[in-house]
């Protein structure tokens, strides 16, 4: 991919991987754009990244996904790279009468529905670019699941199946499609899992885009950076081993929740 004279989307464009791609992307020359449910996260990052350009919509609303689509390309008919990017990781007990069904289905909602939605809605608009691709960030957690986040590992197990096939179908058209394989990384997305996971394993976020860009570049359409690779062969060779270490960490913050 040519992301210097790209026109590139980004969901959840104000922190995180988001930020982190907006900001690389605009050094690279690409005219960027983001999204992000709070004006004033959206206003800041405008600040911070002058030559963004922003669009406060929701991906969990279908009219705002269709809103967002008539607004930017309406302004910037060049669109031509749609990044999947917005997501919400939550640690949740399952027991807990608290939780409601609109509650338990809010990160299907964001990670899942979310980016399929958006495909749909921007394809058509995608498939009158010369060249152009879409890229999804899932996770490592979709080879193998994270108990403690239940939910967050089904939406990206999800999500990769549904890149997979979107791939190909697409294969004979000029999109490309990319799937992000994210290990865990320092952003605010696994801020409330503090002590939890150990930070030591985490990997920060601009040395994830990096290595995200450059397989944009070289076309590499499943990117595996940092352990995201060995979960995928760990979940291959011996599934059990790395999902037992999960499981305790998951008991074990349970337990002392409770």
């Amino acid at each position: 991919m040519d992301l210097r004279n790209s026109t590139v989307l980004i969901t959840g464009g104000t922190s995180g991987l988001g930020y982190e791609f907006a900001s690389q992307l605009l050094d690279l020359g690409s005219t960027v754009i983001i999204t992000g449910r709070d004006q004033a996260r959206l206003d800041q990052t405008k600040r911070k990244l002058p030559n963004v350009h922003t669009f406060q919509s929701d991906v969990s609303d279908p009219e705002a996904i269709s809103q967002l689509f008539d607004n930017v390309t309406r302004q910037f008919p060049e669109l031509n790279i749609l990044i999947n990017n917005a997501g919400e990781m939550r640690k949740l007990n399952l027991l807990d009468p608290m939780i409601d069904q609109d509650n338990i289905n809010r990160e299907i909602a964001i990670n899942l529905s979310g980016p399929v939605r958006m495909v749909q809605q921007f394809l058509p608009h995608l498939l009158k670019q010369k060249s152009a691709a879409i890229l999804n960030v899932t996770s490592g957690l979709a080879f193998i699941p994270f108990p403690l986040s239940p939910i967050y590992g089904a939406t990206k197990s999800g999500l990769r199946a549904y890149t997979q096939s979107l791939r190909v179908q697409l294969k004979k058209t000029t999109i490309k499609v990319f799937d992000l394989v994210a290990p865990g990384a320092k952003t605010p997305l696994n801020d409330k899992f503090g002590g939890d996971v150990d930070s030591r394993m985490m990997m920060e976020p601009d040395k994830l885009v990096k290595v995200a860009i450059q397989g944009l570049t070289k076309n590499k359409v499943e990117i595996l950076p940092g352990i995201a690779g060995i979960m995928k062969f760990l979940s291959r060779i011996a599934p059990g081993v790395l999902f037992n270490q999960f499981s305790k960490i998951a008991e074990k913050s349970l337990a002392q929740a409770a």
